[in-house]
């Protein structure tokens, strides 16, 4: 007995041995296989990592296992994913394996699908994606078809994990299918017999960009009669969820020649309201067990006809609910007096004749009644919407009655009778001759907040009058922060901005007490780390979804730390971009006149503005605009009236001020009226090394300088200033973080220069030197608030010196040439009999004449030598006390 157990243990073993190892050696069989079907079959691009072959998973039956499977489009749709799974893994009796290419085709008994990823296209000019099958030359029946490959004789199928999606760019038609899982359990061989499917997915259905289900739970027991030698398909005993609304479905599908003959009827078993809120999606209905409600509600459908490339079933879907009322048992109030009576029809089998009919959707909510109708039409080319509207709604209410959060705090009563028809087209294409509105509609205390603006807008008042293709705004009230707004106007595209996301077209007139620039932007979280103008990541934008046209008059308009008043212009705002045109305001005692240009598109504001006072007053104009006192410093120490036009661009930071490094432009400046304030320490050591100027004395009138300014410098132009006679001329750059480096070249009179340069002068005798001047140039650098001057005092000294040798030798010469003018002349024109003595006593004064002529050329002359040293001592004496030390020590007097 123990030989016996013996054998039969090493039997098993053996047996369980090939089993595990025979798998191997039909590998590359079993790979070959796959592929021979695949190019047969297949007009496509298939990958897969791997297949596997098993005899003990699925024992005793074999087990093939296909991994990472990609199915990748030809042309029309080359390089596009059509088909994807995890692993697809299906079973075969053994002897299947051994069968030859030649031999009958090989059978599979089951089929389990992984995580599958299948869309299905008909893209715009009617081609098919799923079109991949190859056909074959002279098929004529099935039967020829199943040679060499595979045949099914199906016991039990699953799909898991799984998600498709079907898209019709000619329809506009999207239908996602996810967290799909499907089994079904039956035998496909049989001419008549029985699939037991049980099915659950989320589906989301949209046609022409509307929303009929979204991402909505359905679920299906189904029993189905398969009758396949007339390839038809009954539902004999099943129910579905759409959501938590229960239908049961009779009818057939059955295959035909061109197409599936559909005979289908479906409806609600149960008829309480609650199957209404059932249908919506749990993410907004919540939990409804505990939901009182009255009433019914009736779902009813027909789907009858031929499913073709050129037709579809007739439909004719009915929901209807009559005199039903909810509440839900955490909130205050309750919807009552609802009625719907809602039909989805086709009754031709053309696409684009189906058409939903809403008879009636009326509701109450405490005494406000809202009364509302519409059909839609064409519904998968251009919609075609004819709607009315009458009623009362208090905005408020909707989360007191529906459990939703609203992303936006919204409040406020509406009421309106308002009639439009309009097609889909028209509202994208801003096509208003096509947009027929009538009617009138008003709302008031609404509160309205958005991610585009950074306080809630509380409209007080508002009153509209719908006329075909706009929209007339006969009064609105509203405030937003510190702001108040007060506009009438017109709006064109109402709709399209509700209905369409398309922006707010429109021209308003708008006045305003106090308008704040900062209430009206909004804050955007996007901007990346490199493009950061500041430490904060948060930037102001202009909302993106206006496009009008504003004329503003605003009593007070307050930006960064400015007030303008009584400002008037035109305001253009289109792409996140606000232009400003004849831009008018007082400010600082002046008038200020803008015009240019503020874009917020990118992550970085930028601004191009083109500004002109008149009548500034300097001291608060500098003290309260950066930007001035960036341009020009040395201003704020000036008291008067400025004159100035500036053209300047850059970048803007979070709170909408010039980023200062980025600015660039030119300025042209003039001082009408000024005094100084010699207190500032620039002027205090100005004064210090240049004594002979009194600087409270200044004449700054009608001072006119340019300035160019970019990457942080400004440059100045050279400009003139004037101290009695002294002529000033200033020039020089400094930058926007405050260093200086300016040049104030003094034109000094030499008659200022004290009594020993005048006894100097005096000695000369000449009439040129009285309009001597000395250039003293003081140079001005360092720090703005630590300043550093210098004066050129030697190269004053030897100006001064070379001016009155200049002087000198040019008198010594003219009496010489003169001296030799009249010898010359009383030669020619004298007695030609004189003695020879007389001759030669002229020809000796000559002689002297031109020798002093000659010292007066020589440096080594004594008396221009003596000349030249006294005058250099006296000047050196005299500029050093007037610009050097105060305590100047006596020199001897010039002999």
């Amino acid at each position: 007995m123990k030989k016996v157990l013996k054998i039969v243990g090493i039997t098993i073993l053996i047996i369980i041995a090939l089993l595990i190892a025979i798998p191997f050696a039909f590998q590359g069989q079993i790979k070959d296989m796959v592929k021979r079907f695949i190019n047969e079959n297949v007009n496509a691009k298939v990958e897969f990592s791997d297949v596997s072959l098993s005899f003990i998973r699925s024992f005793p039956h074999a087990h093939v296992n296909v991994n990472d499977l990609v199915i990748t489009n030809f042309e029309p749709f080359k390089d596009e994913t059509f088909a994807t799974a995890k692993d697809i893994s299906f079973t075969m009796d053994i002897t299947e394996l051994f069968k030859s290419a030649n031999e009958d085709p090989i059978v599979v008994n089951t089929i389990n699908i992984n995580e599958a990823l299948l869309t299905l296209k008909t893209d715009k000019f009617g081609n098919n994606n799923y079109n991949i099958t190859k056909e074959k030359e002279n098929q004529t029946t099935i039967e020829s078809d199943n040679n060499n490959g595979f045949g099914f004789d199906i016991e039990d199928y699953q799909i898991k994990k799984s998600a498709f999606t079907y898209i019709d760019e000619g329809s506009h038609i999207l239908i996602q299918v996810t967290e799909l899982n499907h089994e079904g359990h039956g035998t496909f061989s049989a001419e008549a017999s029985e699939l037991d499917t049980q099915s659950e997915a989320n589906v989301s259905i949209s046609l022409d960009s509307t929303n009929y289900l979204s991402n909505n739970p359905v679920k299906l027991d189904a029993l189905i009669g398969l009758d396949l030698e007339n390839s038809k398909y009954t539902f004999k005993d099943n129910k579905g969820f759409i959501n938590d609304l229960p239908l049961e479905f009779q009818g057939y599908v059955q295959q035909v020649e061109n197409g599936q003959q559909i005979d289908i009827l479906f409806e609600n078993p149960e008829s309480d309201f609650k199957s209404f809120l059932a249908v919506i999606p749990k993410t907004y209905s919540k939990n409804i067990e505990n939901v009182q409600t009255t009433g019914d509600f009736k779902v009813k459908g027909i789907i009858k006809g031929l499913s073709s490339e050129e037709t579809i079933p007739n439909l004719d879907v009915s929901m209807t609910s009559n005199n039903a009322s909810f509440k839900y048992p955490d909130l205050p109030k309750r919807v009552s007096n609802i009625t719907i009576d809602t039909r989805i029809k086709n009754e031709t089998g053309k696409t684009d004749e189906t058409y939903i009919d809403i008879k009636t959707l009326n509701f109450k909510i405490d005494e406000d009644v809202f009364k509302s109708s519409a059909t839609l039409k064409n519904l998968t080319k251009n919609m075609l919407v004819n709607a009315n509207v009458d009623g009362v709604l208090n905005l408020g209410n909707i989360t007191k009655v529906y459990p939703v959060a609203l992303e936006n705090t919204l409040t406020g009563i509406l009421k309106g009778k308002v009639n439009t028809s309009f097609d889909m087209n028209a509202i994208e294409t801003n096509a208003y001759e096509r947009i027929k509105n009538n009617g009138s509609a008003s709302i008031t205390d609404f509160v309205f907040s958005s991610k585009d603006i950074v306080n809630p807008i509380h409209i007080s008042e508002a009153n509209m009058t719908f006329n075909p293709g706009k929209v007339s705004l006969n009064n609105f009230k509203a405030k937003t922060g510190d702001s108040d707004l007060n506009a009438s106007g017109t709006i064109n595209n109402l709709l399209g901005f509700l209905l369409s996301d398309n922006t707010l077209k429109g021209n308003f007139n708008v006045n305003s007490n106090v308008f704040k620039v900062s209430d009206f932007m909004s804050e955007d979280e996007t901007v990346s780390e490199g493009n950061k103008t500041s430490s904060d990541s948060e930037s102001l934008k202009i909302p993106a979804f206006l496009d009008c046209t504003i004329n503003a008059n605003a009593q007070t308009v307050v930006y960064d730390n400015l007030n303008l008043k009584n400002v008037t212009g035109t305001l253009f705002i289109k792409d996140q971009k606000a232009s400003l045109q004849n831009m008018t305001s007082s400010l600082f005692d002046g008038k200020l006149a803008i015009n240019g240009a503020v874009s917020t598109k990118e992550d970085i504001p930028v601004f191009d503005l083109k500004l002109g006072a008149q009548d500034f007053d300097i001291a608060q104009s500098f003290k309260g605009l950066e930007l001035l006192q960036n341009l020009a410093p040395i201003a704020k120490l000036l008291q008067g009236k400025l004159n100035t036009t500036l053209s300047l661009s850059g970048s803007l930071d979070k709170e909408f001020s010039p980023v200062m490094s980025s600015v660039s432009g030119d300025a042209l400046a003039e001082l009408l009226t000024s005094q100084i304030n010699t207190q500032d320490g620039l002027i205090s050591k100005l004064q210090s090394s240049l004594s002979f100027v009194e600087f409270d004395k200044l004449d700054l009138k009608d001072v006119k300088t340019k300035l160019d300014f970019a990457d942080g410098k400004v440059a100045v132009k050279p400009f003139d200033l004037k101290y009695k006679d002294i002529a000033i001329e200033v020039s020089g750059s400094h930058g926007f973080d405050k260093t200086l480096n300016y040049n104030a070249v003094f034109n000094v009179p030499a008659k200022y220069l004290g009594s020993e340069v005048n006894q100097l002068i005096g000695k000369i005798n000449d009439a040129e030197v009285n309009n001597i001047t000395i250039p003293v140039t003081a140079n001005i650098s360092g720090a703005f608030t630590n300043p550093t001057v210098k004066t050129d005092l030697t190269s004053g000294v030897k100006n001064l010196t070379n001016q009155l040798i200049e002087i000198q030798k040019q008198k010594l010469l003219n009496q010489g040439k003169d001296k030799v003018k009249d010898l010359i002349g009383d030669v020619i024109g004298g007695n030609k009999t004189k003695t020879d003595s007389l001759k030669k006593e002229q020809n000796n004064s000559v002689t002297d004449v031109l020798t002093d002529i000659l010292k007066s050329k020589k440096p080594q002359d004594s008396t221009a030598t003596d000349t030249t040293k006294s005058s250099t001592k006296v000047i050196k004496n005299v500029l050093g006390g007037l610009l050097g030390s105060k305590k100047k020590k006596e020199k001897d007097s010039v002999r």
